[in-house]
């Protein structure tokens, strides 16, 4: 008969897995405690978190078909499906509505919207219209929409003219920002504010606030040369010259005391040709015949009262 020998190996081994075991279900028991525990902390019911889930996993399912449909192109095929239905249905663009167009010609914006003409209203680029809208030198802002079933309505605000800005080759208008509109002859330039000088247009909006300082001036003013791009040499309709110092502070405060001494002395259309004012606090009178000084003015202006 045989002898079965027996060892404390498989007694220990016994023992050990016994153990693994028994600690892998307490950590087991452990864990699902405590997620229990969290799912008790939150403010929702078991059949509520159970809808969040199923809602996330249809959201992910439907995200991955959308991410395949574009792959393949089926978006861009539905779109191109629904303008074609649209357009059969006479949603398409068949007229042009603009408005706010006064001084600008109007053929150049109808140039521009029309060529969205015969075109599905779904596909219309109304954000691209406008920008084309905007590259035309006499639009500041333009709004375009869709009156359906086939009209485009365009609303144009134009761009002010303010003064002629005097180049070496030609005469253009220019508005208060001292942007370019068109071309202008020298008739039609005539009566208007006239701006010269390197750098000037950039100066249109300091000379506007410059003549401020001096309303009652400010229609008489004929040009306006910038000089050195630093100061302003003024022309009056009458054709005397005025010469302002540099610094917006110090121009502004010379040309109030020049209409002080208009009001006093009768200067513009009298025998003064130009005034000099470049030096603070003074003022250097030139005459037709040469320097005049200010006893001269006093006389002129006395015999003038007189006469009147």
């Amino acid at each position: 008969m045989a002898k079965v020998k027996r060892t404390t190996q498989g007694v220990r081994r016994s023992a050990a897995a016994r153990n693994r075991t028994q600690k892998t279900r307490a950590a087991k028991k452990h864990t699902v405690g405590l997620f229990d525990q969290m799912l008790a902390l939150l403010p929702f019911t078991d059949e509520q978190l159970h809808k969040a889930f199923v809602a996330a996993i249809l959201a992910l399912a439907l995200a991955a078909a959308w991410f395949v449909a574009s792959l393949a192109g089926l978006p861009a095929l539905a779109n191109a499906r629904l303008a074609e239905a649209a357009s059969d249905a006479g949603f398409e663009v068949r007229r042009v509505k603009v408005t706010g167009v006064e001084r600008m010609n109007e053929l150049t914006v109808y140039e521009r919207a029309l060529a969205m003409r015969d075109q599905p209203m779904p596909l219309v680029d109304l954000d691209a219209l406008r920008q084309r809208l905007l590259e035309l030198s006499w639009v500041k802002d333009a709004r375009v929409s869709r009156q359906l079933p086939d009209t485009l309505i365009v609303d144009i605000v134009e761009r002010e003219e303010h003064a002629v800005l005097a180049r070496p080759d030609r005469l253009v208008l220019v508005d208060a920002e001292g942007h370019e509109l068109e071309p202008i002859s020298r008739t039609d330039a005539k009566g208007k504010l006239t701006i010269a000088g390197p750098g000037a247009q950039k100066q249109v909006g300091e000379l506007d606030l410059l003549l401020d300082a001096a309303p009652a001036l400010k229609p008489q003013v004929d040009q306006a040369e910038w000089v050195g791009n630093r100061r302003w040499n003024l022309t009056f309709k009458t054709g005397q010259m005025l010469a302002l110092p540099e610094g917006e502070d110090q121009a502004a405060s010379a040309l109030v005391s020049f209409a002080k001494l208009d009001g006093h002395y009768r200067l513009l259309g009298g025998k003064v040709v130009a005034v000099d004012m470049r030096v603070p606090e003074q003022a250097y009178f030139r005459c037709t015949g040469g320097p005049c000084s200010m006893n001269g003015l006093e006389q002129q202006a006395a015999a003038a009262g007189a006469q009147n």
